[in-house]
């Protein structure tokens, strides 16, 4: 594996931020470049244009995933509303614009990405940075599998059985500095793997490496989980292998996928969809039925099953999809609706 030469969010200063208000109409942007993404589909019904409709679309997987030894985890089970979503659903229908902006792009597009080998590499603010490969995050920790909601920015949501371990006990085993505020994520940049990193109309316009961020509360919450696999195999590279970052009360975009460096920070990090659009998409990112996305409402979901759109089951949108009882409290006192 070639590793590109890529900026790091420790380079940017102030000044080299695109400006706001440059951001603040992403459809007029994406227009510009004559493509409209799937969330701007979105702007006259909420849940139109990003399901299949006639149900399945057929699986075309050429990657190797191999089971994973792992206990099962069920202290979470209580906040489900539902039965698992199909395999077939999980790996057919993928936001992962590094692939393409559709969402059977990922699943067609990304058969030929090679895991092995890999580098994930955790270093900042902590005691002991650490290197780690493919075999490392298949076996440095107890693998566990955790059966969490995922709800999208777009108002639908899945049921997935992920497996992993705790974002909490990497960073441990690194060994955190008491002046860190933030853990800072970013994503595999080879363009040559992911066509969508050298096309702005394929990659949705976003500057890549995507990166995202956590408080440090969040990450060493115990939901903070790190996945290496789902139903029981590792990860398919459409859903972000060979390991990726699963936060379940906040929005999918949050739990970034194919992950090569974890950064423990004094400072908030930049996120990819807040420096594309500021005003639609807030750096915490938690799921809030009551503070809606600029163009559609997030108080209702469509919980994706068996079928297509028309069997897509609407139901209501809980306030930190359900977790509250786990994560309330991180966010005491502040206006959720500022910080969004």
């Amino acid at each position: 594996m070639h590793f590109h030469k890529r900026p790091s969010w420790d380079k940017y200063k102030d000044c080299d931020v695109t400006p706001e208000q440059v951001f603040n109409d992403r459809r007029r942007i994406l227009k510009q470049m004559g493509f409209v993404g799937a969330s701007a589909l979105l702007s006259s019904n909420a849940n139109a244009g990003i399901f299949d409709l006639f149900g399945d679309k057929k699986d075309k997987s050429q990657f190797l995933r191999s089971d994973l030894p792992h206990t099962k985890n069920t202290q979470y089970d209580s906040v489900l509303n539902g039965v698992l979503t199909p395999e077939s659903k999980v790996i057919t229908h993928n936001n992962f614009y590094e692939f393409g902006t559709a969402k059977s792009d990922p699943s067609e597009n990304a058969q030929g990405f090679n895991v092995e080998p890999w580098k994930l590499v955790v270093d900042g603010l902590v005691d002991n940075p650490l290197t780690l490969d493919y075999d490392d995050l298949l076996k440095l920790f107890a693998l566990e599998e955790r059966t969490h909601l995922l709800r999208c920015v777009e108002a639908w949501s899945m049921v997935i059985p992920w497996v992993g371990f705790p974002l909490a006990a990497l960073l441990k085993k690194a060994g955190v500095k008491n002046k860190a505020t933030h853990v800072a994520f970013e994503t595999l940049f080879e363009p040559e793997q992911m066509p969508g990193q050298k096309s702005r109309l394929m990659g949705g316009g976003i500057h890549y490496p995507y990166v995202e961020g956590l408080t440090m509360a969040e990450a060493m919450n115990d939901l903070s989980f790190l996945s290496v696999g789902l139903y029981g195999k590792t990860l398919p590279p459409q859903n972000g292998a060979p390991i990726r970052l699963v936060v379940p009360w906040k929005y999918g975009f949050k739990s970034i996928k194919s992950i090569v460096r974890i950064r423990v920070t004094d400072r908030q990090p930049p996120t990819s969809w807040n420096q594309l659009a500021s005003n639609e998409y807030g750096f915490y990112a938690n799921v809030n039925p009551e503070v809606d996305h600029p163009r559609w409402s997030q108080a209702t979901e469509r919980r994706i099953g068996e079928g297509g759109l028309f069997s897509a089951k609407r139901i209501n949108t809980q306030a930190f999809n359900g977790y509250g009882e786990q994560v309330a409290d991180i966010y005491k006192g502040m206006d959720l609706k500022r910080y969004f």
